[in-house]
């Protein structure tokens, strides 16, 4: 019946919430969109069900626990084995009285959280006047409300007959003839509100102010009312003879408004005794996340976090470029040496973060090196990917969009390690795929929506509303020990200021984009239609031009574009970043772009087209001085040569048809170059009907071997 309503139900979900709903409960397979018949077999499973919760709000929790609680007072504890649980209906109307009582504000606020847990697939379809949780929902996020158990309850698991007998004497009932007579009249005693108040009423000061405390901070005391009524290994309890010596609990213990808790030294405030102090029973409701109440205003916001993203567009250029020119390599226990940290970090702020965003981009990754000896095994180092070569070629902003798509989504906290091995960086264990945090977009999201509530704020200063705000968005996935959490939240706060997301304690434009990125769900699909606008309104437009000075530098004001910073970069040497970026040009730096195979001329004709105010003379100087000098020896490119004392025969060969595949050229009277290597000459060599030797680097003739056979 589950799986047709199920069913009914998932037929009336739009494409979005579908999607969505997809998302939160992992239900993706490849890619793909799972089928009806597959939504429904996945929404009947604990894992997933678990997984949804974790997106759950506070006051989402707290409605879920309501329902748990109503079920387990009609229908008791929930059994182990879940098949036999049955469906637990609540009434709708129960849940929302427990919620919210008479405060038709509250109720409102209730009734909408209850649909918002339907539309999660949180609570089973048919969605009508009886609501049913999943399973899941009664075996794991139960709670009692601060409540105790039943009397009844409590007393038959706890108390012998001759205690049953003892508290009806108390309350001055009849004697009973049996046991069961006697708790009847017991709890039929202690669950009438009327008698249960005039007894509350002759109790004495101390054991009003003990009742007060239970009935609103809990139901356990630890006080020695009772002591266990056999061995070891007993259930049953008696009175202390003596009494405990708090005289207030002794006269509640007396009536049975004090119970056994089943632990020994503990007594238990019954629940009906609870409901009548409290009057009208309520389960704690949280509608709202809480204020941030008076903070400071930022400053600056938008041109500080410009000047972050302008940062970081250069700063992983520079690093990506150093991973070319010297990769990094990786420990064979594991991650990347500390020393290759410190010598990154001389230059790059925070390059645990960077490399790991890096490596999510795809724009690094991890490639075997041979090993000196065969025993070792092969060695890695961290490259860049081929990825990397179109992504340098992009403007500045769009470099960044894959980094804070990654970021987005990144299942880890780049700037926070519990606990990091020696000389490790703690970001590539993440990197290299040891190890996901399961909680970091969700405590992400938390912190941002937290952000979002106080627009204009320095928010990132107040460290308890962020605590609170994160709690009320993500209750499920905050951290129990306030000192990780703290941590968590304070590495997080760092990372996206970096990334230019905060600014100034407050949230940034990026930012605001990455909240709705996440809340949509987007952020897992097609984030970068979204982040491309928002970077690129950050971002300066892309200068192409330059200022040449009489120093040999080429200045940029701004951020130079991807054809005019790879321009000057093959000219010159790049020398300092910021609001303007600098290059030195030096005979090296201009040999260099020779040997990339610019000619003097051209060289100077595309500098010229990219110059403010023309080259200046000392500059054209030096690249037509370098030009002349360049090329005057050359080395050939040459698969092999061919040598012979017989002039004739070469000029032959170079004529001859069927060596035409071979380029062969004659350098020297006596000499050939090949562009194919030596086997493959002397094969083309054989098949033309001649007879060539091989000749070693020394000039002996070599005898050839076959190569042996070998195992792919």
């Amino acid at each position: 019946m589950l799986r047709d309503a199920l069913k009914d139900w998932l037929a009336t979900r739009t494409p979005a919430q579908l999607s969505l709903l997809a998302d939160r409960g992992a239900l993706r397979s490849r890619g793909r969109e799972p089928s009806p018949d597959e939504y429904v077999h996945l929404l009947q499973q604990e894992q997933v069900i678990a997984r949804l919760a974790g997106f759950c709000t506070l006051p989402d929790l707290q409605a879920l626990r309501a329902i748990s609680w109503l079920s387990a007072q009609r229908d008791g504890p929930f059994p182990e084995d879940r098949w036999a649980a049955g469906d637990r209906a609540v009434a709708r109307t129960e849940v929302v009285g427990l919620l919210a009582g008479h405060d038709e504000t509250l109720r409102a606020e209730a009734e909408a959280t209850l649909d918002r847990l339907a539309d999660q697939a949180l609570l089973h379809p048919p969605h009508g006047e009886q609501i049913v949780a999943p399973s899941y929902v009664h075996r794991y996020l139960t709670t009692d409300l601060g409540l105790g158990r039943p009397v009844a309850r409590l007393i038959s698991q706890y108390l012998n007959a001759p205690e049953v007998h003892r508290l009806a004497t108390a309350l001055g009932l009849d004697q009973a003839p049996s046991r069961e007579a006697a708790q009847r009249n017991v709890v039929a005693y202690l669950t009438d509100p009327a008698r249960l108040r005039t007894l509350l009423d002759k109790a004495p000061a101390s054991a009003k102010e003990l009742l007060d405390r239970l009935a609103y901070e809990g139901p356990g005391v630890e006080v020695r009312c009772f002591h266990l009524a056999g061995s070891y290994g007993s259930n049953k309890y008696t009175f202390f003879a003596g009494g405990s010596g708090h005289a207030g609990a002794d006269w509640l213990a007396a009536r049975g408004l004090l119970l056994p808790a089943g632990v020994v030294g503990t007594a238990e405030l019954p629940l009906e005794v609870a409901m009548a102090v409290r009057g009208e029973v309520r389960a704690p409701f949280t509608p709202h996340p809480p204020e941030p109440g008076d903070l400071p205003r930022a400053e600056r916001v938008e041109p500080t976090a410009q000047a972050a993203v302008n940062t970081l567009t250069w700063q992983l250029e520079r690093l990506l470029a150093g991973c070319v020119a010297q990769p990094l390599p990786v420990r064979r226990s594991g991650g990347v040496a500390l020393r290759d940290l410190k010598r990154l970090a001389k230059e790059i702020t925070s390059p645990e973060l960077l490399l790991e965003l890096c490596f999510r981009a795809g724009l690094l990754g991890v490639v075997p090196e041979p090993a000196a000896n065969r025993r070792e095994g092969p060695s890695y180092v961290v490259l860049p990917t081929k990825g990397y070569d179109k992504w340098v070629a992009r403007e500045p902003a769009q470099r960044l969009v894959p980094i804070i798509a990654a970021w987005v989504v990144c299942r880890s906290i780049p700037l926070w390690d519990p606990a990091p091995a020696q000389g490790t960086a703690a970001y590539v264990r993440d990197a290299l795929g040891r190890s996901d945090d399961p909680d970091a977009v969700s405590l992400r999201y938390a912190l941002l929506e937290a952000l979002a509530a106080a627009p204009g704020l320095r928010v990132a200063d107040a460290a308890p509303y962020l605590v609170a705000a994160a709690t009320w968005h993500r209750p499920v996935r905050m951290p129990t020990d306030p000192a990780t959490g703290a941590q968590r939240i304070d590495a997080t706060l760092r990372e996206a200021t970096q990334l230019g997301v905060l600014a100034d304690g407050c949230l940034t434009e990026l930012g605001h984009t990455v909240l709705a990125l996440l809340r949509t769900g987007q952020a897992w699909k097609s984030p970068h239609t979204t982040l491309t606008p928002a970077l690129a309104a950050m971002l300066p437009a892309p200068r192409s031009t330059a200022r040449f000075q009489t120093d040999l530098t080429a200045v940029v004001s701004g951020v130079p574009g991807a054809t005019l910073a790879a321009l000057l970069s093959t000219v010159g040497v790049r020398e300092s970043e910021g609001h303007a970026v600098v290059w030195r040009i030096t005979q090296a730096s201009v040999r260099s772009a020779l040997d990339a195979g610019h000619t003097a001329a051209t060289l100077l004709d595309r500098l010229r087209a990219v110059a403010e105010s023309g080259l200046p003379q000392p500059l054209e100087y030096l690249v037509n001085d370098v030009g002349r000098a360049h090329g005057r020896m050359r080395v050939v490119r040459s698969g092999c040569c061919v040598r012979s004392d017989d002039e004739a025969l070469l000029t032959e060969l170079v004529h001859a048809r069927p060596l035409r595949h071979l380029g062969l050229r004659q350098i020297a009277p006596t000499v050939l170059i090949s562009g194919k290597p030596e086997g493959e000459t002397m094969e083309a060599l054989r098949a033309a009907g001649y007879a060539p030797a091989l000749e070693a680097e020394t000039g002996a003739t070599l005898v050839e071997q076959p190569g042996a056979r070998r195992a792919p």
